[in-house]
């Protein structure tokens, strides 16, 4: 495989996506909104979008298979497309900026490249394995901030999964103590490629799906960051939580993460 020219393939396929999308907006109505379960919204914007993705990168590449959040193409392969069609679909329903389609390439439960196109910004972030990370094509990297206490943290609340709610927000209130603040965007595609390019400097969540970090796993890994799962080992692409961040605050960072999630 030639994760560049895949790379590039995605990319082209989630701008289009993207395109689509930005015009959607333009004339999008909240009432042809759907509920997948509680606060878990979906529309036509996001199973149209995933059908174009699909489409494009089966045409491309029919030797690799998918793991799609609408179920638009559900055939594992060897090499496999890890796709979110539009990550941020509660922003994006109601007109607020920051939403993404993200496009990650899984083999063996290793991400190879990513591309998450940010539609709101007309940001493209792209990564494959010892190939760097970019934004529209230039050239981006974690901060290297030291200290805790002079970084920014991004993190998700939970929308329908409140089990571990006292630990998300114990570690909310000491990221606000003692950080320059907490952010969140809604967006943990676009959360994880902000990450990647200095903007904030950690990230955590938790309950999340494997599409929603796929292709930011391999942009911040491309960017010099450091990922783990709460319990600092490996299982953040199907384990459903991740903490990530530069790596002279990380362990920092994650202790307060793991103390209060496992301590």
């Amino acid at each position: 495989m030639d994760l560049q020219v895949l790379t590039q393939e995605a990319i082209v396929a989630a701008k289009t996506a993207g395109q689509f999308i930005r015009e959607e907006r333009k004339k999008f109505s909240y009432d042809v909104v759907e509920v997948k379960a509680q606060n878990d919204l979906v529309s036509y914007v996001d199973k149209t979008a995933e059908k174009i993705i699909v489409d494009y990168l089966i045409a491309k590449f029919p030797e690799i298979g998918f793991i799609t959040e609408e179920n638009t193409n559900t055939t594992k392969k060897q090499y496999n497309w890890i796709i979110d069609p539009l990550d941020g679909t509660t922003n994006f329903v109601h007109g607020i900026h920051c939403y993404a389609v993200s496009i990650g390439l899984e083999l063996n439960g290793e991400i190879l490249a990513g591309v998450v196109y940010e539609v709101s910004g007309d940001e493209c972030f792209s990564a494959y394995q010892n190939g760097g990370a970019y934004l529209n094509g230039n050239k981006i990297s974690v901060s290297k901030r030291a200290k805790l206490s002079d970084t920014l943290i991004a993190t998700g609340f939970p929308v329908n999964n409140f089990t571990r709610m006292e630990p998300c927000l114990k570690s909310i209130e000491y990221f606000m103590r003692n950080t320059h603040g907490v952010r969140r965007i809604g967006s943990a595609a676009s959360d994880l490629c902000f990450l990647a390019c200095g903007r904030v400097d950690a990230f955590f969540e938790f309950n999340l799906n494997s599409w929603d970090v796929a292709a930011g796993i391999i942009i911040v890994k491309e960017a010099g960051g450091k990922i783990t799962d709460f319990s600092f080992g490996e299982n953040y692409l199907f384990g459903r939580e991740i903490m990530a961040a530069n790596p002279l605050i990380f362990d920092e960072f994650a202790k307060v993460v793991n103390g209060n999630y496992l301590g």
